[in-house]
């Protein structure tokens, strides 16, 4: 599988499967906002296109797996 075509596969996993990812309680002073801004499908959607945004969340998730 080429990469164009992993990446293509990586992004439509949403079609597949949801994720919800919310900031651990006590981890952030804005904690509540920033979890009502990740629950916004919409700005989501549009941090995603953000390469630099894509690459730490990429990492976070890397770092959680093999934390397992």
């Amino acid at each position: 599988m080429r990469n164009d075509d992993k990446e293509t596969l990586r992004q439509s996993a949403h079609m597949i499967a949801q994720v919800d990812v919310k900031i651990a309680p006590g981890t952030h002073a804005s904690e509540d906002a920033v979890n009502k801004q990740l629950a916004d499908k919409e700005r989501v959607a549009a941090a995603l296109e953000n390469s630099h945004l894509l690459k730490v969340v990429n990492q976070c998730l890397a770092s959680k797996r093999k934390l397992g």
